[in-house]
């Protein structure tokens, strides 16, 4: 009995795993012989199931998604009366809000975004796929202006496709999936599909696992959306056309700054103010001098902890910083509050996304509020609480200088000791 038992599993390994295989007998050159090309993340669930389980509960799978399979994905009522009643209340619209098109929904081709915004995919008068002028503030339920005077020549493509789908190609005016999937980490999959999983070795060479490179090249593969600049391959491109996971992203794609003149973007100490450039932070931070990464915060398709936090963090708030930071120090800021609230002060809310401060900053950075005092241009961590919103820098300052002094050295110098002579 046990020996047909052994048969039929053995029967059943084997049919499983030549399911992850177009060809059981496609071996390593075979494979290379021809170019990487994608194969969507439905393909990659055929025998990682329980990781694209974990990723279709992110938001990376949820960046763009069609209406026409799922209506629930529009978020508000697409009411033309309302919204430019909403648009006519913001000051200094680029078009008037009685010109400006709002799309049908069954106008809209893709949704992007649902947590903190959600803008609308249409086509131009070209056929092209372009943002409509307005976007969506779900947290405020709001209506306001996105790019009303160049909305119909900004293309989606261009502009933004890289980081909202998968294998994006500028030239085709095409990409693979929509969303951001498993390949968009992991690099295009065909080879990897193509070897047969019996050839563990030859199988893992054809694919890029983030976790076994170095910190800074994983941390690019986020970074590469999670930026905000230009492309070198396609000037016109906001996102690093042509890079792939493994390549470095310096040749692919040049970071803006507030020195190089992005003033909206940046704040005067190149801290971010705006959504997507957390890893513009992360590398003004000591984390990432001593190699803390992405991922040592976050999960991405983990399945111990996906859901359990908005931001995909392994534990939730400030106890993401426990568990390297063991020991604080009862001085300065921390003999003041003593809630444990770290990223309240080191992670404050001065980016904007949605609505402004909505956002946290990745420099990992306590700002006193004489930072403010300097250049009342950068934000700092205690105004940003909103207990000190609205009181003056210069006096919050003061008020931590009394009461958050280093206390004095204790005891006296060492008299110099005189040895005898030998």
């Amino acid at each position: 009995m046990r020996t047909f038992i052994s048969i039929g599993l053995l029967i059943l390994a084997s049919i499983v795993l030549g399911g992850c295989g177009q060809d059981p007998a496609t071996d390593l050159a075979t494979a290379a012989a021809t170019p990487k090309s994608y194969v969507t993340s439905e393909k990659c669930a055929t025998c990682h199931l329980e990781r694209y389980d974990a990723w279709k509960t992110t938001l990376h799978s949820k960046m763009l998604q069609d209406p026409k399979k799922n209506p629930a994905v529009i978020l508000a009522n697409l009411d033309p009366e309302r919204i430019r009643k909403e648009l006519a209340a913001i000051p200094k619209l680029k078009v008037p809000a009685d010109q400006l098109p709002i799309p049908k929904e069954e106008d809209v081709v893709y949704v992007v975004g649902s947590q903190w915004k959600q803008r609308y995919m249409i086509r131009n008068a070209d056929k092209k796929l372009v943002l409509a002028p307005i976007q969506y503030n779900t947290e405020t339920d709001r209506w306001v202006n996105y790019n009303e005077d160049k909305w119909s020549t900004n293309l989606w493509i261009v502009q933004c496709g890289g980081c909202h789908a998968t294998g994006v190609n500028i030239e085709k005016d095409s990409f693979s999936e929509p969303s951001v999937g498993c390949e968009a980490c992991h690099g295009p999959g065909s080879q990897h599909v193509a070897v047969s999983p019996q050839n563990l070795l030859a199988k893992r060479a054809t694919i890029i696992n983030p976790a076994k490179l170095t910190p800074a090249q994983g941390t690019e593969i986020c970074g590469s959306c999670h930026i905000r600049g230009k492309s070198t391959m396609a000037p016109k491109a906001d996102w690093p056309v042509g890079y792939t996971p493994g390549a470095s992203l310096t040749r692919y794609f040049t970071p803006t700054s507030f020195a190089a003149g992005n003033e909206n973007r940046h704040y005067p100490n190149e801290q971010s103010r705006d959504h997507h450039q957390q890893y513009q932070d992360w590398k003004l931070s000591l984390h990432a001098k001593e190699g803390v990464s992405c991922t040592s915060c976050h999960d991405v398709h983990e399945t111990s902890s996906i859901g359990l936090t908005r931001l995909q963090t392994k534990f939730p708030g400030s106890q993401s910083c426990a568990p390297c930071h063991t020991v604080i120090n009862n001085n300065r800021a921390h003999s003041i509050h003593s809630f444990a609230n770290c990223v309240g002060c080191h992670m404050p809310r001065i980016v904007k996304s949605a609505e402004s401060g909505d956002m946290h900053s990745h420099t990992f950075k306590a700002i006193l509020p004489q930072e403010t005092v300097r250049d009342p241009r950068v934000a700092n961590s205690c105004t940003a609480c909103h207990q000190h919103a609205k009181e003056d820098p210069a006096a919050l300052q003061l008020r931590y200088d009394q009461l958050a002094p280093l206390p004095k050295p204790q005891g006296k110098a060492i008299d110099t000791v005189s040895l005898p002579s030998p």
